[in-house]
């Protein structure tokens, strides 16, 4: 147990799906061949002018609503100044002053209580281009210049990796359901640092601070948070002084490593961007973006567990985001929902992967589905049946009955014949019988494995169990 409270912030930069960049029409793409997506204004040419996409103004409102946060109605763009190699404008054009967002929050589950993670602003600007170091040379890809970026500041309110983690996990769920961006962390679409200091107790000042950056996914947030509080607190307890620092995650490592110290603040002479007009936020301009924005997870969550769907269900539903939009079309039929995310995530779901398909280039439409949950809840089909003819069923237009006529399935789905059956199997099997009797729980098993055999598999497993478990009372 630690004896110091830690104090996290983080900041997030996330990538919008656009089909251009900010301030160009070059195409904001992903893994083309390198400097390919760039034209002069990304280049930083001088003499050209930027040109503002509207489309980026309409995704960093609906992320800004999505995100609990007041919309700034009057803004304008600034130019952060700064020499760097991949910023060949000597200028980076973001919002210093008046960001888009701000007085936000998300909600969070920690430990089984709710907690608010508030985003103090969120602003966009353009992203920088790519380095990549090759030796003792410094490689520069243009395709990244000018990429549009929302920057997403929370305030010092975390006090653990964990709730930095489970923040920006719902953060990314909450942006990608939103349409705003996809989130791959992987590919540098949805990027993280993280702020830590420690103190005594929360009447003391703050401690000071250490930046971490270059953190490679969700999990090494956590980590490097929970590594750099132990360091810190192991200088502390030294009776060490550090200054304000920036430090990286080493993935190897496994913990932070010293970039730099940062001796003065950064000084980068903000001012208005004169080539951009300010931007003005209309009510409609509100009102339309809120209108684009599809249900969101929470709300999905909501609905599932009211159909019915259990809780695991709802989850891995929740994580697949084609499976849930497709799942979404049943909510207004009557129909047995929990039957309907199990063959979803189970049979249909192996078959996906196994064929590296889409649920959407399949033949299974909503009525075709809700033939096939209706053919599973009366019996018509068993599990072992459905596995036989599944591929018919997802490639095939004809109906269920159809492909089971065809395929010469005749379950057994008459209780009392299921039940003179068992009846049979049990007078046949003393043994056994008094087997399960005395607690062996394998002889049930066994018992079972001759209902099957008996019956070549034209029966509802758990049915046919039900009715073995009465019998045997």
């Amino acid at each position: 147990m630690s004896n110091y409270i830690a104090t996290v912030g983080v900041e997030v930069h996330v990538e919008l799906k656009t089909n251009t960049k900010i301030f160009s029409n070059s195409i904001n793409g992903y893994g083309e061949m390198a400097n390919s997506l760039t034209n002069v204004v990304d280049l930083g040419y001088p003499g050209t002018l930027p040109t503002l996409n509207e489309e980026v103004i309409n995704l960093a409102i609906k992320a800004a609503t999505i995100l609990n946060c007041k919309i700034r109605r009057e803004m304008h763009f600034d130019r952060k100044n700064y020499f760097y190699p991949d910023n060949p404008k000597n200028y980076q054009i973001t919002q210093a002053r008046t960001p888009i967002g701000y007085d936000g929050y998300v909600e969070i589950e920690i430990n089984g209580e709710k907690k608010k993670i508030y985003i103090e602003e969120m602003h966009i600007e353009e992203d920088t281009c790519k380095s990549a170091h090759r030796g003792t040379k410094t490689l520069l890809d243009f395709n990244r210049a000018g990429v549009p970026l929302i920057e997403i500041v929370t305030k010092p309110c975390m006090e653990s990796g964990e709730e930095a983690k489970l923040y920006l996990e719902k953060l990314r769920e909450l942006l990608f359901y939103g349409n705003i961006s996809d989130c791959k962390i992987e590919e540098g679409s949805m990027r993280a640092d993280a702020n830590v200091s420690i103190r005594k107790k929360e009447s003391d000042p703050f401690g000071t601070k250490v930046e971490i950056k270059n953190i490679g996914s969700i999990s090494n947030v956590a980590l490097s948070i929970e590594k750099e509080r132990i360091r810190q607190e192991k200088m502390i307890e030294a009776k060490e002084t550090f200054k304000p620092q920036t430090r990286r995650f080493d993935d190897k490592l496994g913990d932070t490593v010293l970039m730099r110290v940062k001796e003065t603040g950064n000084d980068y002479r903000y001012f208005p961007e004169p080539d951009i007009p300010f931007v003005i936020i209309t009510d409609e301009m509100i009102e339309n973006a809120k209108k684009t924005i599809p249900m969101l997870p929470d709300e999905r969550r909501k609905l599932y567990l009211e159909k019915g769907v259990s809780q695991i269900n709802t989850t891995k539903l929740i994580q697949n985001r084609v499976l849930s939009d497709y799942f979404n079309n049943l909510l207004s039929e009557f129909t047995n929902f929990q039957i309907a995310s199990n063959l979803l995530l189970g049979d249909i779901s192996a078959y996906l992967n196994k064929t590296e398909k889409s649920i959407n280039d399949t033949t299974l439409t909503k009525e075709r589905f809700i033939e096939l949950i209706n053919c599973i809840e009366d019996n018509t089909l068993t599990s072992k049946n459905l596995k036989e003819i599944l591929e018919s069923i997802l490639t095939s237009t004809k109906s269920i009955k159809e492909i089971i006529k065809e395929n010469n399935i005749e379950n057994i789905t008459d209780d009392s014949a299921i039940k003179e059956i068992i009846k049979k199997i049990i007078m046949n099997n003393p043994e056994s019988v008094n087997d399960y009797k005395n607690g062996h729980d394998r002889a049930i098993k066994f018992l079972m494995g001759q209902v099957m055999k008996e019956t070549k598999g034209k029966i509802d497993p758990k049915l046919a169990m039900e009715i073995l478990q009465n019998e045997l009372i």
